[in-house]
């Protein structure tokens, strides 16, 4: 896979896994995102792309940086909730939302992936999950030195959801393939 490149500077090898998914925030100290570099508040467009890289979407996630950026009012702060749907609506119609983390947790059992909106230590945090081979789900970029792993989702839940709300934007529900 190609390195993507900024102003002639190369993202480090492992900003991103083996298969395509952004997994260490802390390597995109060179791009702005919002009123500050994306080390320190990209996770909304980094979820965002590695949604739309499971769905097979052919994107670039310095695309996913620029519009999104373009979609927010231009001061600190967090991506705002309300604007991760007007993207998703965009790209990913099919998405469902859900609130309170035990509701987010048992649908995202049920779902293929999808993009947590929660808090980690204390910070709002999005992280994107997608079912793995092995049962479990693979969470990418998460917290230093948990940038891409697999665990149950319970466990996820409470190890990381313990303060503040819940959100869950996801695809591809049992509900779906179902048909209702």
């Amino acid at each position: 896979m190609p390195r993507p490149v900024l102003n002639n500077k190369y993202l480090p090898p492992e900003a991103m896994s083996a298969d395509g998914y952004i997994i260490k925030q802390d390597c995109f100290t060179d791009y702005q995102y919002r009123t500050m570099p994306a080390s320190g508040n990209g996770c909304g467009f980094m979820a965002c792309y590695n949604l739309r890289h499971f769905l097979g979407h052919d994107v670039d996630f310095n695309d996913v940086r620029i519009e999104l950026d373009s979609m927010m009012p231009q001061f600190r702060g967090p991506t705002y909730m309300r604007t991760m749907r007007k993207y998703l609506n965009r790209y990913v119609p099919n998405y469902r939302e859900y609130h309170g983390k035990s509701e987010c947790l048992m649908q995202a059992k049920r779902s293929s992936a999808g993009i947590f909106r929660y808090y980690e230590e204390m910070i709002p945090h999005f992280v994107t999950y997608i079912r793995a081979e092995s049962g479990k789900f693979r969470f990418f970029n998460v917290n230093d030195g948990l940038e891409d792993f697999e665990s149950d989702m319970d466990e996820f839940g409470r190890k990381h959801m313990v303060f503040g709300p819940v959100s869950l934007l996801c695809v591809n529900t049992r509900s779906d393939k179902k048909g209702s």
